[in-house]
C-alpha cells in the first residue's frame, strides 16, 4: 500500500498536499502526517501536523463534544503558568511552520496551533497532533492522556481489490 492511499483512507478524502507521516501507530500506520504550509494549488494552509488516525480522532471528537475546549480556555485563564506554557508552543509552531514558508509564496494566515493568533484553545486535535509530532504542547499532552493508548487490534486500512480503503473489520477498541 501506498503511504498517501492510506492517509487518504484513513481520512476519507483526497489529500490536499503531499504528506508524511510524521508518528505511527504500533501496526505502522500513521497517526499524525507533516503538512506543508502551502498547499499544491498554491493556497497558504496553518494548519502544520495533521491527525489521521481515525481511532485519535473519534477519541478527541468525544473530548470535544464534552466541552473540552471550554475547558482548556477557563484552566488557561485560572493558572498563568500554563498559559505561559501554551504560549510557547504556539510560538514554537509557528516559527517552526513560518520557517518552511518558500519565499515566492503566498503569505496566508499564520499563527500557533491551527493557525490561532490570539487566546485559547481552537481544536484539540491540532494541539494533540502538535504533541505527537514532538511538540511541547501541554493541551495536547493532556489530551493523550485522557484518550488512552492507539493500540487497535486491526488496522484501520486494508487493501482489497488494489485500491485502500478503512477496513471494515475496524471498530474501536476499549480504552
Amino acid at each position: 500500500m501506498k503511504e498517501r492511499e492510506i492517509i487518504e483512507a484513513q481520512l476519507g478524502r483526497v489529500m490536499r498536499a503531499p504528506s508524511t507521516a510524521r508518528t505511527r501507530c504500533h501496526l505502522g500506520l500513521p497517526i499524525v502526517v507533516d503538512v506543508p504550509p502551502v498547499l499544491q494549488d498554491g493556497s497558504p494552509f496553518p494548519t502544520r501536523f495533521w491527525l489521521t488516525c481515525p481511532l485519535a480522532h473519534r477519541r478527541i471528537a468525544r473530548l470535544e463534544e464534552a466541552g473540552g475546549v471550554r475547558a482548556w480556555d477557563a484552566r488557561l485563564r485560572e493558572e498563568p503558568a500554563l498559559r505561559a506554557a501554551l504560549d510557547e508552543a504556539h510560538a514554537a509552531y509557528a516559527k517552526e511552520r513560518d520557517a518552511l514558508v518558500p519565499p515566492d509564496a503566498v503569505r496566508g494566515p499564520t499563527g500557533g496551533v491551527a493557525g490561532i493568533t490570539g487566546d485559547g484553545v481552537k481544536c484539540l486535535h491540532t494541539h494533540f497532533a502538535h504533541h505527537m509530532a514532538g511538540g511541547d504542547n501541554p493541551v495536547g499532552a493532556d489530551v493523550a492522556a485522557r484518550i488512552g493508548p492507539l493500540r487497535c487490534p486491526v488496522p484501520c486500512v486494508a487493501a482489497s481489490d488494489g485500491a485502500v480503503a478503512r477496513n471494515v473489520a475496524w471498530s474501536e477498541p476499549e480504552p
